[in-house]
């Protein structure tokens, strides 16, 4: 979400007096800079993602409401889309923990037009969305892959920054933000830091200090990135916001911005009410619901920072200051409860051309970024505007422009002293809630039977593995360790198989794009990159479709749940239910998947992969984009990329620690009932003709695998629908969806398409029409009764 203005817009006709003043200030003598580490504001700071220690009751219950909101999962019919990058707010600001920051595969994508004479414009995707590029949709007239503009010429990235302590941002008088800058560096210590502005007042929020208002820094992600309006918050809800307004002018911003629309406030910090085309009815979040989510984010507690130093961190305090990393990362910013420890001016600085990114946004140029405040910095990585450093140290060696001096000073010091910095760094909070991935450090291990849980009981050794395998599986890998090649589509397992937890499903915002091309005479051909369109790429142009492809599908990520009792269900069970040639007459003619070597398929939504051990190589290079070695008798997997990481990148004593998880983990738990609907639910599954599918149990290794599936393939796509090939499935052929834990993993079909059981059961076709229709034929109370059954399966 941001605003894109001609990079010579009067500033006065545009502000008048406020602006006059503030850029008269920005000419006076240089700011005498000087280090202050000293005290900070009592009852500011709390653990990463609890509310600041003096909210009111009143306050408490409106963060509450606020962060149930940001984990709220939106679906298709509540006002998700039509086009959207992700489903939650939470999605984009879940690391360590909700109101943070979140991995490189929460990455988005930005879009401009520059023009001749300068000026930049944001790129429109399927509509106006501040320059968003959108990567998902649904219906028949947007397409399912990323929309933009031939004319975008612009392309950037952008990873999420964390919300701690926004709220005390927000207070901040102006000219504590604007007496620090010194655009002309006229002290010549080769800082030159500015202010930018936003519709006339001091910009402090995102990547450019691009925005002044909280309120518009949601408003504009919840409609760019999920499709949800809002309307403005009334002047009686602005007013009542959790803001001390008596150190600054932040109450009169907040005022004056439900005032001013324009073009581009409207796509970027929206001012106005925002509507779509969509069925759900406009306003989708209301203005209570926005009040509480604002709330939600104002009152999140800054980040808690250590006074009490050891003897590293006290030579690497020393150390920041006399590199200079002072001069922008400003330790103590003076609000009105008493001195923040923000570690950031809130000025734009010029980072160089290797950092830069060609974004105009109001006064901040393609190379001027905002200074990162450094508080809880630890544990909100990666870093840098694009999340292309994986460590701390990676950032502060990837500064240039203002920046270069102070890196290259800290390049030449020794490994000790480089070590002491990083101590201190680590000072500024973060340390306690620093986790690898999401998962705690000490998060404990499901008892078998529960969800998350493994299979059976198992002995010391394999507890070890297991728990070690699940730390792996929840990991975040960056670019350092050599993830994409350039693309991927995650930078963990985990980072798209989180539904209800670890090893579940996915939600829509983390949906895979398969593509292909077909012919006039329907004939499948696979584009030059593979049938994967992934979602994110080193290389911005990479985000484009190939020109030739006109077949798009999404992939909804499917459970992981007993993947390993699957793999135990001996063959000759699952090929004795095909009948390819529908010898029976009844409409059914599964047949089974053969992957290379003649090996059966059976995982995947087509049955693609034969083993966990391939499926294992096949995630980490197809969604990870890195490489393993090779191993005798598979097939899956890479071995060479063309990324600067040597080769191989995961070893396979990590990838045999992988399997053994996914073996080890166990079925989703039933929630039996004894209900009368839930009988009568039962029955009708038969009835109705479910079960020739949707077979529910094969015979496995250690007893009967209840798994509703009999793993074969079968046409379900309407008559004519083009899709995608893979392995031995044609373009309208899918396996048996497995049916166990169903009731955790929505949305549903193979494009989650359907919010709900009863709209996946009608959005079958093909092979299951006659079932369909035979569901479609039952009463609503029939129809509610087979819904029941499944949800207890």
């Amino acid at each position: 979400m941001f605003a894109f203005a001609p990079r010579y817009l009067s500033r006065l006709a545009l502000a008048g007096p406020l602006a006059a003043g503030l850029w008269a200030g920005c000419t006076l003598t240089p700011f005498e800079r000087h280090s202050d580490h000293g005290p900070i504001a009592e009852g500011i700071s709390a653990p990463m993602g609890e509310p600041v220690p003096y909210a009111s009751p009143e306050q408490l219950a409106a963060f509450e409401r606020g962060r149930e909101i940001s984990l709220k999962r939106f679906e298709r019919r509540t006002g998700l889309g039509p086009a959207f990058n992700v489903t939650f707010c939470t999605s984009c600001h879940e690391r360590p923990v909700p109101g943070g920051s979140a991995g490189l595969y929460r990455n988005f994508f930005l879009g401009a037009v520059q023009i001749e004479g300068g000026a930049t414009f944001p790129a429109e995707s399927a509509g106006m969305a501040g320059g968003v590029i959108r990567l998902y949709a649904y219906g028949d007239e947007l397409p399912a892959h990323p929309v933009l503009e031939d004319n975008v010429n612009v392309i950037a990235q952008r990873n999420p920054i964390p919300f701690f302590g926004v709220g005390l941002l927000a207070e901040l008088d102006e000219s504590e933000i604007q007496k620090r800058a010194d655009p002309n560096d006229l002290d010549g210590d080769g800082i030159s830091g500015r202010v930018n502005i936003d519709r006339g007042f001091v910009g402090r929020f995102g990547r450019k200090a691009q925005t002044v208002s909280l309120e518009g820094f949601i408003r504009g992600p919840l409609f760019n990135h999920l499709g949800v309006t809002t309307d403005p918050l009334s002047e009686e809800q602005k007013a009542a916001l959790p803001v001390d307004s008596s150190g600054g002018a932040t109450q009169t911003t907040l005022r004056w911005l439900s005032t001013e629309l324009t073009r581009t406030a409207q796509a970027a910090a929206p001012a106005g009410p925002l509507t779509d085309d969509d069925e759900a009815p406009d306003p989708e979040l209301t203005t209570d619901e926005l009040f509480d989510l604002v709330s939600f984010a104002m009152l999140l507690a800054a980040p808690r920072v250590s006074l009490d130093l050891d003897e590293a961190a006290i030579r690497g305090r020393d150390q920041f200051d006399a590199l200079g990393c002072d001069k922008c990362h400003t330790p103590r910013l003076e609000g009105p409860r008493g001195p923040l420890p923000v570690y950031s001016d809130l000025l734009i600085h010029d980072m160089g051309p290797d950092l830069a990114d060609g974004l105009v946004q109001g006064e901040a140029q393609g190379n001027e970024f905002r200074t990162q405040p450094l508080w809880g910095l630890t544990a909100v990585g990666p870093y840098l505007h694009d999340g292309r450093a994986t460590t701390i140290e990676d950032a502060i060696l990837l500064h240039g422009g203002e920046g270069q001096a102070s890196r290259d000073a800290f390049a030449a010091l020794t490994t000790a002293e480089r070590a002491d910095v990083l101590a201190f760094l680590a000072t500024l909070g973060g340390t306690e809630e620093y986790s690898p991935g999401l998962l705690h450090k000490d998060a404990p291990m499901p008892a078998v039977g529960e969800l998350g849980g493994p299979s059976r009981a198992l002995t010391e050794a394999e507890t070890g593995a297991f728990l070690q395998g699940r730390a792996l599986f929840d990991r975040d890998f960056g670019r350092a360790d050599g993830l994409g090649a350039p693309r991927f589509n995650g930078d963990s397992c985990r980072a798209c198989h989180f539904e209800p937890i670890i090893g579940g499903a996915g939600p829509r915002g983390v949906n895979v794009i398969r593509h292909g091309i077909v012919d006039e005479e329907g004939a499948f051909a696979v584009p030059a990159v593979g049938t994967i369109l992934h979602r994110l790429t080193s290389i911005a142009s990479a985000i484009r479709p190939q020109p030739e492809a006109n077949v798009f599908e999404l992939r909804q990520t499917p459970p992981l749940f007993g993947l390993g009792l699957i793999e135990g269900i001996d063959e000759a069970s699952v090929v004795a239910q095909a009948d390819p040639d529908d010898l029976d007459g009844d409409g059914i003619s599964g047949r089974p998947s053969y992957t290379d070597g003649g090996r059966l398929g059976r995982f995947g939504w087509k049955a693609q992969v034969p083993s966990l051990r391939e499926f294992v190589r096949d995630a980490v290079a197809a969604e990870l984009g890195m490489t393993l070695p090779q191993e005798q008798g598979l097939t899956f997997g890479a071995i060479h990329d063309t990324d600067d990481v040597a080769d191989p990148e995961l070893g396979l004593d990590l990838a045999a620690v992988m399997s053994v998880y996914l073996e080890l983990l166990g079925p989703a738990p039933t929630a039996p009932s004894n209900t009368p609907d839930v009988t009568l639910g039962e029955a009708l599954f038969t009835t109705v003709g479910c079960d020739r599918c949707h077979t529910p149990s094969l015979p496995g290794a250690e007893g009967p695998v209840h798994l509703f599936s009999d793993l074969l393939l079968h046409e379900i796509l309407p008559e004519g629908k083009p899709g995608i090939e893979d392995a031995s499935a044609n373009q309208r052929e899918f396996r048996t969806a497995p049916l166990w834990g169903i009731r955790l993993s929505a949305p549903y079909m193979h494009d989650g398409a359907a919010d709900d059981l009863d709209a996946a059961i009608r959005q079958h076709d093909g092979e299951a029409g006659a079932v369909r229709d035979a569901y479609v034929a039952l009463t609503t109370e029939e129809q509610q009764a087979l819904v029941r059954y499944l949800e207890t399966l």
